[in-house]
């Protein structure tokens, strides 16, 4: 190797370091953030938590994705002849993607690491290859995954908080309820976990025997789960209330509020004695809509409702390191992607397609992220956890479940999706199943508007860090 080689491998190496470290100070604070921010996890234990299911979920995930982002996005064919130009170009694309993260984490802001790095990929493959550079097919497929993956994501968290709703807080016996459903919601939890890590190919069911084998096993983990779920709540009872007289339906107040719309509709149309009546009966209405939504705002402190989520903080340890795994797995591939093409040139002076990504890339990936998170991770951590939306642990587990569920079952079909968009999401989804009100409208804007200037940002960028690297070393 020459002189010129080896000072080039160094500086990708660090540069891949900083892109890794600067996932770890924004994205990872999306498989954390919801639980800092419910209260089930210091940010201490949260960090020790992501530190080790983010690196195992990148460095025995990672390659899916990451083969997708290495091979997928920018024609390596376009270089062939002068394959230094795609050394160049990759370092300029970490550089690029990286500084935009640094940036977004100082300010707090949860942009998609996905976004930048492709954008990124896709701006460096349009300055030098042209147009016909650019799979523009594959970009178009990944660029609809971080459509859906919010969409999917918000679905998820939506329908699952809806149900912990209607059939455990609205329950007329909250306590006993929450001992029904609880092991079935662990069972299914444990069951998605399982399929998605014992099964190599979501894509394909081949019905062989190792087939059936992961099946049997993924339903024994869950069926344990069950059991031991089912054990640890038997006790509960003994916090049921004796009198549940203050209690009263959280959704009723939204359905006067509807009755009384249509009362003053009435109102409008009457005259005489009827209206007088009508006036009366809307006073009546107001009255008791406030009254309700007192009683809404202190729903939580409802002795039985705070057992239930201190059942939920627990559980939301375990959706926490599905999160944080599910992250790493797809996320790692951002950096290691376009680490992994100019390494591989580096090395063998010329870029081989479908080449096993490297063991020892995806340790320094998982490495980088864990650093960043460390360091600088709590700034989009409260954001994510206190700024969308008031975060419980029945909430906090609804929003990662949803999440960790899209986002782990695309890393294993090599698909990679923004793990902020979907957990964004998800986060909105809770959020929406308790109203509009209940979002904060502002930072949803800041957030949204981040995202969508992420992409021409990381392109232009990249082009300068290009041109800029290829008058240093050329």
């Amino acid at each position: 190797m020459t002189t010129i080689t080896i000072v080039l491998l160094v500086i990708t190496l660090i540069a891949g370091l900083y892109m890794t470290w600067s996932i770890g100070a924004n994205d990872v604070a999306n498989a954390i953030g919801t639980s800092v921010g419910s209260g089930a996890l210091t940010l201490k234990q949260a960090v020790v938590v992501a530190a080790v299911l983010e690196f195992c979920g990148a460095f025995f995930f990672g390659s899916h994705v990451t083969q997708t982002i290495e091979e997928g996005v920018v024609n390596s064919q376009f270089f062939q002849s002068d394959p230094i130009i795609l050394v160049y170009g990759m370092l300029a694309v970490l550089l690029a993607a990286g500084t935009w993260l640094f940036l977004a984490s100082y300010f707090g802001l949860p942009v998609s690491t996905t976004h930048s790095i492709v954008g990124a990929m896709v701006g460096f493959g349009m300055a030098v290859g042209g147009m016909h550079a650019v799979y523009w097919g594959n970009v178009g497929y990944i660029a609809s995954s971080w459509i859906a993956s919010p969409l999917i994501g918000g679905l998820l968290s939506y329908c699952f908080f809806y149900f912990l709703r209607t059939k455990i807080f609205f329950a007329s016996n909250p306590i006993r309820a929450t001992q029904k459903f609880t092991p079935y919601i662990v069972f299914t939890f444990l069951f998605v976990f399982s399929v998605v890590f014992l099964f190599q190919d979501l894509e394909q069911f081949d019905y062989s025997p190792t087939f059936f084998k992961s099946a049997i096993t993924a339903a024994s983990i869950s069926l344990i789960g069950f059991l031991i779920t089912k054990y640890w709540l038997s006790d509960l009872t003994k916090y049921e209330s004796s009198s549940r007289e203050t209690f009263h339906h959280p959704d009723l107040a939204r359905e006067i509020s509807k009755a009384k719309r249509y009362l003053y509709k009435l109102q409008s149309y009457s005259r005489g004695t009827i209206q007088d009546k009508l006036t009366d009966i809307v006073d009546q209405f107001d009255t008791i809509s406030g009254e309700l939504s007192k009683k809404a705002v202190e729903e939580i402190q409802v002795p039985e409702f705070m057992v239930i989520e201190r059942v939920f903080s627990r559980l939301q340890i375990m959706s926490a390191c599905m999160m944080a795994f599910s992250h790493g797995a797809n996320d790692v591939a951002n950096a290691i992607g376009p680490l992994s093409v100019a390494v591989n040139v580096l090395l063998h002076g010329s870029f081989v397609p479908d080449n096993q990504v490297s063991l020892w890339l995806l340790a320094l990936g998982g490495f980088g992220i864990v650093m960043g998170l460390a360091t600088w991770g709590w700034r989009v951590v409260e954001t994510i956890g206190r700024k969308i939306t008031e975060l419980t642990p029945t909430r906090g587990f609804s929003a990662e479940f949803g999440a960790a569920a899209t986002i782990l079952i695309a890393s294993r079909m090599g698909f990679p999706i923004s793990a902020t968009h979907t957990l964004v999401g998800s986060v909105l989804g809770v959020g929406f199943a308790r109203g509009i009100e209940a979002l904060n409208l502002t930072t949803i804007r800041d957030i949204v508007v981040s995202w969508l200037i992420t992409i021409p940002v990381g392109a232009s960028t990249a082009v300068v860090f290009f041109y800029a690297i290829s008058a240093i070393f050329s």
